[in-house]
């Protein structure tokens, strides 16, 4: 067993990352260790990422110990760079989190100031300063790199601001100067977010905490009335919503619903949150309250406006799609499905049911070839039965299924259907299927499969489905 992290107070006693436990504790014997949980320690990184996006959406995981945050257009809404870094640090310490955190133009040289340095802000023009008395491990390069450049005498990044830059590339490859550059900001370097960024979005900060669920939906739906003139400038609906509540101890609640045509009417955004809040009353624990609302916009549409008529009111959706919008709120994607014909005569291939997904409606061929008689119930699979007919060729005069023994009073067919080749092979047999009525007065839809041909084999007799 080994360390993989320390607190301050073990690095005071000379304690490294990588040694072994049993040595650790002859140097120190009531040190207190915790078993590593990777994945533990990754949701609760993503939990601190989710907490800071209210402060910028544009939030990355940067490796298994830190965050990244692209805060362009965002500080002076906190008071300013020094202000806002302030903040961050002070409330993740109220958390019970001693972080370190650096604000600057370039991701590289933020990493290396927020681990090396007790620098929160630099400027520009104090960008070499800074850079210069720090190791190159700030640089982002890996050990035995710097071992290699240290063995020369290159232990700072100020020995390699000063070192010409053709004998580095050509010792010690391009990585070393990208990385150096990447630093100084001359190259640029990319922040991912881990989240969708949203189209729009609009944001509510409240001086007082609220639990009580009426008054989050009331904010929902003003802030939802905010969101019309932008997507009005945009001449869209959004399909996709977010609503974000910030808890105060930090916990971030997310809820999304999406709708089956574009909107941009708040009620209707309204209305469809209050479904799905009335569906997670008992998880959305409120605590000690909510201090900021958020909505986004994730995925938008064209919409088109239509001219109603006299005396009549402009409705965004038909009483359907508002229907499929309402239910896919309260209980979640694939909750309807719609039964879909497909340009197949094959009875598993014919038709299929589709999820609606976010209301959104699958696409169904309605130029289906004619087809007579078809049950109401179709079995998942086909499932053997025991027949005996009269006539090999002809319908069945009784037959055996799931264990109950029928007797055949009337007989439908037979209805030829073949496989299409393309799917099943030329080798696939082709299938007889008879409409059946029973003397109990139930009807069946068997097949036989293969046909009674010299030298071939025995034909098998199949259950399809059931009528009504």
């Amino acid at each position: 067993m080994r360390l993989t992290a320390l607190d301050e107070a073990a690095e005071a006693i000379g304690l490294q990352v990588g040694q072994g436990l049993a040595e650790a504790r002859a140097i120190c014997p009531a040190l207190d260790v915790a078993e590593d949980d990777p994945s533990a320690d990754q949701r609760f990184l993503g939990a601190i990422a989710d907490w800071c996006d209210r402060y910028t959406p544009l939030v990355a995981l940067d490796g298994s110990d830190g965050l990244m945050l692209d805060i362009t257009g965002c500080a002076h809404l906190f008071g300013g760079e020094k202000t806002m870094i302030e903040d961050i640090l002070h409330r993740l310490l109220q958390l019970g989190l001693d972080a370190r955190g650096a604000i600057s133009s370039a991701p590289g040289l933020s990493w290396a100031t927020a681990r090396f340095s007790s620098r929160q802000v630099v400027a520009d023009e104090d960008i070499a300063d800074v850079l210069s008395p720090l190791p190159l491990r700030s640089l982002r390069i890996d050990a035995r790199m710097a071992a290699a450049l240290a063995r020369v005498g290159l232990k700072q990044v100020g020995d390699l601001l000063a070192a010409p830059r053709g004998p580095l590339t050509r010792r010690f490859g391009p990585a070393l100067l990208l990385r150096l550059d990447q630093a100084l900001g001359r190259e640029g370097e990319p922040i991912v977010p881990r989240r969708p960024v949203a189209l729009l979005s609009v944001e509510r900060r409240l001086a007082e905490p609220i639990r009580d669920e009426e008054v989050i939906l009331d904010l929902t739906g003003r802030l939802a009335a905010c969101l019309k003139s932008g997507l009005e400038a945009r001449g869209e609906g959004g399909r996709l919503f977010e609503l974000l509540l910030f808890r105060v101890d930090g916990r971030v609640f997310r809820i999304e619903i999406g709708a089956a045509s574009p909107l941009k009417d708040g009620a209707r955004i309204q209305a469809l949150f209050s479904e799905r809040l009335s569906v997670l009353h008992d998880d959305l624990d409120a605590g000690f309250g909510f201090e900021t609302l958020r909505l986004n916009v994730l995925r938008t549409e064209a919409l088109a406006e239509t001219q109603g008529t006299f005396g009549a009111r402009i409705k965004e959706g038909d009483a359907a799609l508002d229907f499929i919008d309402r239910v896919t709120a309260r209980f979640g994607d694939g909750c309807l499905v719609l039964p879909v014909s497909h340009q197949s005569h094959w009875p598993e291939r014919a038709s299929s049911l589709m999820p609606l997904a976010n209301g959104v409606m699958p696409a169904a061929d309605v130029s289906l070839p004619v087809r007579s008689e078809r049950p109401i119930r179709l079995l998942a699979h086909p499932e053997p039965v025991e027949v005996t007919a009269e006539v090999p060729d002809g319908p069945p005069a009784s037959f055996r299924w799931r264990r109950a023994r029928h007797r055949v009073a009337r007989a439908e067919g037979p209805e030829r259907l073949a496989p299409e080749w393309w799917i099943d092979g030329e080798e696939a047999l082709p299938r007889d299927y008879f409409r059946i009525e029973v003397s109990t007065g139930h009807r069946f839809w068997l097949f036989r499969q293969g046909l009674y041909e010299r030298g071939s084999a025995r034909p098998s007799w199949f259950m399809q489905g059931i009528f009504a």
